[in-house]
């Protein structure tokens, strides 16, 4: 008995331990099993209380009271799976008649107090159909990216979820996109991550910084075209327009609109072309566009309108070219000029951090999701790289990008060098390197810290 209460006992401790210092290995080894009995035990009387049922059919009240049996309970969802994953667990609902999806959403908050779970989001998977996902714990307090991700051409993993799946950046279903954030709060890391994550694939990347390249000209190795002033910006991008108009020519001339050709082999974009005749994609990081719109002089505003124009013009017809933007900054407002608000029409994809006003989370979410402006602007100072990411369909999610360093990103990128494409329009503004540095491993990396 003593030796069972020892065994016990550190049982106990070893669990605590885990739950303070490695959350993630708590859940896998205890979490999971307490919470899907925890789940199990209670769903009934939860769903109940959170007002989750329906009353029982006609045919059973009158089968009931026809046999002298007492009255049936109300019926609550039927549960057609429970799946356990790394960061909780995944409870996938088949609605009662007269119950609809927002009766769980509403609940969601319910739900997370009864279950005992830190959060609970659910989504609609066909009609009469709900996941709901629960969080056994904060994921996006130390952020740990699944081992194997999903990645098939432009789509990349930039972060995690605060429901525990991956965020996905997927050019394809979303060409253009949006990422405010103030100093300090994580934008750069976020940025980081995302040409990690392009790096090893065959996409030509260009790069425009008008802080004399400070952040992207470290990671130049991999990028087929860097622009370090709005000179130099207009000028790469007045090119990257002229080759759009090339693309949109070739694609012209491969369209075989035929009465024997199949409507599926018919091109519409580059995506539709032959391996061998289709054009390497183009993905531009613009990394401050305050600095491409202010002006203070007559010379500088025409160089303004120049730049807005092509930018425009990129995001209005640049995705079935293979050309998409990805527009940061801190400051995006309709003081920045006139062709902004057109600009911020066509970012189909909006991720804002750390905000320090209300009207740049506006221009974010104000005219996608409004729910999300305020969940943008309470993002604490101390949670670097949290940030809430949304789409034109109104739906959005709290993210976090796993801490990249820059010597992390330098050496994914001198690793993948090879795969910089030289693309003659841009070879102007190709950035000279001198010879191949050696990889440094980082700090978490290092044998004396590991």
């Amino acid at each position: 008995m003593t030796a069972f209460t020892v065994a016990l006992v550190l049982v106990v401790a070893a669990a605590g331990l885990l739950r303070w210092r490695r959350p993630a290995w708590y859940w896998l080894a205890f979490g999971v099993t307490l919470a899907a009995l925890r789940v199990l035990v209670r769903y009934r009387s939860v769903m109940d209380a959170c007002g989750l049922t329906v009353p029982p059919a006609r045919w059973r009240l009158s089968l009931a009271r026809a046999t002298n049996r007492p009255i049936p309970e109300p019926r609550p969802p039927r549960i057609r799976r429970l799946r356990p994953t790394r960061t909780g667990l995944v409870l996938r609902l088949k609605l009662r008649p007269g119950q609809d999806v927002f009766d769980i959403a509403a609940a969601s908050d319910r739900l997370r107090h009864s279950f005992s779970m830190f959060g609970v989001t659910s989504r609609e998977v066909r009609s009469g159909v709900v996941e709901v996902r629960m969080t056994g714990y904060d994921v996006l307090k130390r952020v740990q990216m699944p081992a194997e991700t999903e990645t098939r051409a432009m789509r990349v993993p930039v972060a995690l979820r605060e429901d525990g799946s991956v965020h996905y950046r997927d050019y394809r279903a979303i060409p253009h996109a949006l990422t405010l954030g103030a100093t300090e709060s994580g934008k750069s890391v976020y940025q980081r991550n995302l040409v990690a994550g392009l790096a090893p694939l065959d996409v030509a990347l260009v790069g425009i910084d008008c802080k004399q390249g400070v952040e992207l000209f470290p990671l130049a190795r991999r990028f087929s075209a860097l622009a370090d002033s709005p000179d130099t910006a207009a000028e790469l991008l007045d090119a990257l327009v002229a080759r759009m108009a090339d693309v949109y020519r070739l694609i012209r001339t491969q369209q075989r609109i035929t009465v024997d050709v199949p409507d599926a082999e018919i091109a519409a974009d580059i995506w539709d072309l032959p391996d061998e005749l289709r054009p390497t994609p183009v993905v531009v990081l613009v990394d401050e566009v305050a600095e491409l719109a202010l002006y203070a002089t007559k010379e500088e505003e025409r160089r303004r309108d120049r730049i807005v124009t092509a930018l425009v013009r990129l995001a209005q017809l640049g995705r079935a070219a293979g050309i998409y933007l990805e527009i940061c900054g801190q400051r995006f407002g309709s003081e920045l000029g006139k062709g902004i608000t057109m600009l911020r029409a066509q970012l189909t994809g909006r991720t804002a951090h750390r905000l320090n006003d209300e009207t740049s989370a506006n221009m974010a979410f104000g005219d996608i999701a409004p729910d999300a402006v305020l969940a943008a602007i309470q993002i604490p100072a101390e949670l670097r790289g949290l940030a809430i990411a949304g789409d034109a369909s109104g739906g959005w999610h709290r993210i976090r990008a796993p801490h990249t360093s820059l010597r992390q990103a330098v050496n994914l990128c001198n690793r993948y060098a090879d795969r910089t494409p030289d693309l003659p329009e841009l070879a102007p503004f190709r950035p000279t390197t001198g010879t191949a540095t050696e990889l440094v491993p980082s700090a978490k990396a290092s044998p004396a810290t590991a």
